[in-house]
């Protein structure tokens, strides 16, 4: 008896060395906390060129309205129509003949105006024909008619102020292309100082003209046009995620205009800040008063940031297929050996400090070592890193945590601490981060290469895309994307056309 009654007794002392030595099943393990910021909006400022057109055609026919067909007309007297003839005799000179006096009637008028654009001046050509008589020559002729041709050329120079009135500043120039005269007793007599005596007044009045007609330009209206319709919000990807871009116009340029047969062409272009959210719609950008011009080189570019968000829900099957995967041949462990381990529930979130955690359900078994499995929760948090160009993810600063159960606990530990593990998971981020990438280039290329936004049309060619650091956030796992090239608007509607 005695020797059964302490058999009993160390039945139970080994019972509770062993329970003291195997801590309970409990999954009371404290996960990290979560974080709670979002991605901010991207904000990149982009130049979109957008050249405007105004017919000149309005210009033209006010200037034929307002250019009067017959310029000056001509009725007077003149007591020296003839010089004296003289002679020089005995070294003196003699007049032998009077002046002799006439009368000089006549009229210049124009022709049809033809516009033309020589580099930044608009040219306007303007001919003109002199029809001059002399009569009562000297009581001898009863009349003598002279005709004669010229060409005026008005040069034109345009600028805006800033207030986007448009000035234009008018140079005329004449010459005569056969000048008026007549021949008489051998004599030509002219009428080229009374032409352009008369002319003088004209060429004034027409300059002013053209300055006023140009001034009636209404480049404003347009330019205001192109301003409002500027303000967008931008579909780039539809969903999975839902990728929106929002356009806010900050400044306007012009850089200047150029002839091309009837239109002019003004180069104007916006500055605009490119804000992209993953998320529903966001609201449009309230529009804002056409601002001053600004006179600037035009340098067109597009430049957003795109961010390529992984929500964390969409990355815990992915992360938990590569453990599934791995998990086929053991993990050799230095200290352990070969060890096999399976995955159950994967819990993927953000954490303070733009950190990642990863929650794993795990079972592991050393095969140098006998006795049951080891299973239990273990939370896994580390830094994501990217080098900018690249969506390969890597993991810094990495740190285990964790409750297990059986007398091996810290195996599940320093399975999860060994540097064969991270990059599993890391792997996994990389190959969908990658995929993610092209797909977005993708669709986004398709999205803004040629679109209708109200009254613009908005051609772009996407010529680089760059990455940059990844982040984890509350809402998801954000590595930015940047996206370079050319952007140009043309202006379809017929109310941001020329209007006068």
């Amino acid at each position: 008896m005695a020797a059964r009654g302490m058999g009993a007794r160390g039945a139970a002392i080994a019972a509770m060395l062993l329970a003291a030595c195997t801590p309970a099943a409990s999954t009371d393990v404290e996960p990290p906390p979560r974080a709670t910021d979002a991605a901010p909006p991207a904000r990149d400022t982009s130049m979109l060129a957008v050249p405007v057109e105004a017919s000149i055609a309005p210009l033209k026919a006010e200037l034929e309205r307002a250019v009067p067909r017959t310029l000056w007309t001509i009725n007077r007297r003149e007591k020296r129509c003839i010089k004296p003839q003289r002679v020089k005799m005995l070294g003196e000179s003699f007049a032998i003949t009077p002046p002799i006096a006439c009368t000089i009637v006549g009229q210049v008028t124009r022709g049809r105006l033809s516009f033309r654009g020589e580099g930044r001046d608009i040219v306007i050509d303007m001919p003109i024909t002199a029809r001059v008589s002399a009569r009562d020559v000297g009581g001898v002729l009863k009349g003598e008619t002279a005709t004669a041709s010229a060409m005026v050329h008005a040069r034109v120079t345009l600028d805006v102020r800033p207030d986007w009135r448009m000035t234009g500043r008018a140079r005329l120039r004449y010459g005569w292309t056969r000048a008026p005269g007549i021949d008489f007793l051998g004599q030509r007599i002219t009428f080229t100082d009374q032409a352009d005596r008369a002319l003088a007044p004209v060429i004034r009045d027409v300059e002013a003209q053209v300055a006023r007609e140009v001034g009636r330009i209404n480049l404003r209206q347009q330019a205001a046009a192109v301003w409002q319709e500027a303000v967008a919000v931008v579909s780039l990807n539809r969903e999975n995620p839902p990728v929106w871009m929002r356009v806010t116009p900050q400044r306007i340029l012009f850089g200047g205009y150029r002839l091309q047969g009837q239109r002019l062409s003004l180069q104007l272009g916006v500055e605009a800040i490119g804000e992209t959210f993953v998320t529903a719609r966001p609201d449009a950008p309230v529009p804002t008063p056409l601002p001053n011009l600004v006179a600037e080189p035009i340098v067109p570019r597009l430049d957003v940031r795109v961010p390529v968000i992984a929500d964390y829900a969409a990355l815990e099957p992915v992360i938990a297929r590569a453990l599934a995967k791995r998990s086929l041949r053991p993990f050799d462990l230095p200290a352990l050996g070969p060890v096999d381990a399976s995955f159950g529930k994967v819990t993927v979130y953000g954490t303070p400090g733009g950190r990642i955690a990863v929650g794993l359900e795990l079972e592991a078994k050393a095969q140098s070592r006998k006795g049951e499995t080891t299973k239990g929760m273990v939370w896994v948090t580390a830094l994501p890193v990217t080098t900018p160009g690249s969506a390969e993810v890597r993991f810094t600063g990495v740190e285990v945590m964790g409750d297990t159960d059986g007398l091996y606990g810290d195996l599940l530990l320093t399975l999860a601490r060994d540097k064969q593990f991270a990059p599993v998971i890391a792997e996994a981020l990389t190959q969908n981060f990658a995929r993610d990438l092209d797909s977005l280039k993708t669709k986004i290329r398709a999205a803004v290469a040629d679109r209708r936004e109200g009254d613009l049309r908005i051609r772009t060619s996407v010529d680089g895309f760059e990455t940059g650091q990844i982040t984890a956030y509350g809402n998801g796992l954000y590595l930015p994307v940047r996206m370079t090239g050319t952007a140009k608007v043309d202006v379809v509607a017929a109310k941001a056309r020329a209007s006068r």
